[in-house]
């Protein structure tokens, strides 16, 4: 499977594919070993409903004898939640771009090597609410880092894992933002509209640069019904799964709605 290249010169330009480069999708570089695992990440904007759509996700392919474990970035070990509170904190209004960048990349770096890495080697599925792509979004296209910086944290934090596949999930800016800011906004949720409409641009981009690996999925008014468009995107993943249906009903929404 292709991956996202490291080969587009400034942020003026769109966020390119390049099929000569060479990262192996599915297994962290570091650890030399074909993955038997599935790594699918979820990515989008504030408040389009990544961690819901993760949990019903995840609830099917159980029910199908898939061995699931969800994960956030960042975040996701000790160490990664640490880094995920200073990262968010309303009052670090002092962080510089390449500081946030940096602290990204930290708490990935530490989420691949001691958690996402090995059960994929283990053969889980591991579902990851958001990675590398978010950051190319926020500090490349919406801070405005140098993208040639920007991928290249990402191979370090990475240690060159890619997702087998990637559900972008788009809504409108505005009303994901409201969304979002119910319990008060974070550091990044608090940042401008503009800020926010980059980084949805830039995930749209990357769903047409990268449509083998990226797929965008527009939000539905039912979440039933955006949780049956996601998995039309996903099902040549989990044949298991595919051949039979799956009922998404008002129980196992309150079930996902507790775990949250």
């Amino acid at each position: 499977m292709a991956v996202t290249s490291m080969a587009v010169t400034s942020m003026t330009e769109p966020i390119k594919t390049n099929e000569t480069s060479k990262q192996t999708t599915g297994t962290a570089v570091p650890a030399h070993q074909e993955s038997k695992g599935i790594f699918v990440t979820f990515e989008g904007g504030e408040g389009v409903g990544k961690s819901t759509q993760i949990q019903l996700l995840k609830a099917r392919l159980k029910a199908f004898g898939y061995d699931v474990i969800t994960l956030r970035e960042p975040g996701g070990t000790q160490i990664g939640e640490q880094i995920r509170t200073i990262l968010l904190e309303p009052t670090n209004t002092a962080m510089s771009a390449v500081t946030e960048l940096l602290l990204y990349e930290a708490a990935r770096a530490q989420l691949v090597q001691q958690v996402i890495a090995p059960h994929l080697q283990s053969g889980k599925v591991v579902l990851c609410d958001r990675f590398s792509d978010s950051t190319l979004a926020y500090q490349a296209a919406a801070r405005g880092l140098d993208i040639n910086m920007v991928r290249s944290a990402n191979a370090l934090g990475t240690g060159g894992l890619t997702p087998s596949r990637t559900i972008v999930l788009s809504h409108d800016v505005k009303l994901g933002l409201a969304k979002a800011a119910q319990k008060g906004p974070d550091r990044l949720e608090a940042e401008d509209v503009s800020f926010h409409q980059k980084v949805h641009a830039a995930f749209e981009q990357l769903a047409t640069d990268e449509p083998k690996r990226v797929r965008l999925v527009r939000i539905h008014e039912s979440k039933a019904d955006t949780a049956e468009a996601i998995f039309a995107q996903l099902g040549d993943l989990f044949p298991a799964a595919n051949r039979q249906s799956f009922t998404i009903d008002e129980a196992l929404l309150n079930i996902i709605k507790d775990v949250k």
